[in-house]
């Protein structure tokens, strides 16, 4: 007995078959375009699984807001056709079993807990460096969604009057900004050349990299005194680079110097798992809702 597990994204989707406490079997399929063809392939992966092993469930790390006392997706994605309708109940009708879902940062955020870097830890902050930033809170052992589902939504800090976390502590974004600086098409230096550059003596770039780093650095100061974790995670693309963490704590003492009664340094690691973290994330998350749902059940049955 199993849990089918996968990770739906803008780009493909992954899964892979939970059974003694490992993920097997893994495959991948390109994302389809509409929700009909999304069903027929999803349906396929998990009546293959079936020939084999017996599902109990499946997991899904899914983009979006995931409302799972409502039991839809809410806000938005490159996936348009997976928001804002009963997504839970049809997909309960093609896999004739139980679904839980959950956003992918919170996800990768949950399977750090359960079994990464965060390991033992009951709360945590996850901090997603990509194109912009996202993340999760995780406090008690569970992820914290908001009034509004937009827990973790740390992008949308302001770190000045008008520039955001986002806009600032990026590499997507800080190569963006050196090549409007340089007069270049956007889109023509990456981030890692930015970081080259810099190294070689292009001042333009090295004023960039400091930008990137510093506004990283204050983002993940503020968060840390605003929700005190035990611990502050990194991923997304830039969590690979070898000297993020000791770039990092070098502008966390220039902050605390600069700030002065602030007694401690921000604690901070990169993420564990990689490419397979929100598979693992979406099963220790279906086993969450899974418990939950048999305690309602049990204490529906003793009444």
């Amino acid at each position: 007995m199993g849990i089918v597990a996968f990770d739906i994204g803008g780009t493909s989707v992954k899964y892979a078959f939970w059974q003694k406490d490992i993920l097997i079997e893994k495959g991948s399929f390109l994302s389809p375009t509409t929700w009909n063809s999304m069903k027929e392939e999803l349906k396929k992966v998990k009546d293959a699984y079936a020939e084999n092993y017996i599902v109990e469930g499946v997991a899904i790390s899914s983009p979006g807001a995931v409302n799972q006392a409502a039991r839809v997706v809410e806000g938005a994605s490159a996936l348009p056709y997976l928001h804002h309708f009963p997504i839970y109940d049809e997909l309960e009708e093609i896999f004739e079993c139980e679904v839980a879902m959950e956003n992918d940062a919170n996800c990768a955020a949950l399977a750090e807990v359960w079994k990464g870097s965060a390991k033992g830890l009951k709360n945590v902050l996850m901090v997603v460096v990509g194109t912009g930033i996202g993340g999760s809170v995780i406090i008690n052992g569970g992820v914290q969604h908001g009034a509004h589902l937009f827990g973790g939504e740390f992008g949308f800090m302001l770190l000045n009057e008008t520039q955001t976390f986002s806009q600032l502590g990026t590499a997507v974004q800080m190569a963006r900004r050196y090549c409007k600086r340089k007069d270049l098409p956007v889109g023509t230096v990456s981030g890692e050349e930015v970081f080259r550059l810099a190294e070689t003596g292009d001042e333009v770039a090295a004023e960039e990299v400091e930008t990137f780093y510093m506004s990283l650095a204050r983002g993940i100061y503020n968060l840390q005194y605003s929700y005190d974790p035990d611990l502050i995670l990194l991923g997304g693309g830039v969590s690979n680079k070898t000297d993020i963490l000791e770039e990092l704590e070098k502008r966390f003492e220039a902050i605390l110097k600069q700030v002065g009664i602030a007694p401690f340094i921000p604690k901070v690691e990169t993420c564990y798992f990689k490419s397979e973290a929100n598979l693992i994330g979406a099963v220790y998350n279906y086993m969450q809702q899974s418990r939950e749902n048999r305690g309602i059940e049990n204490e529906i049955s003793t009444k």
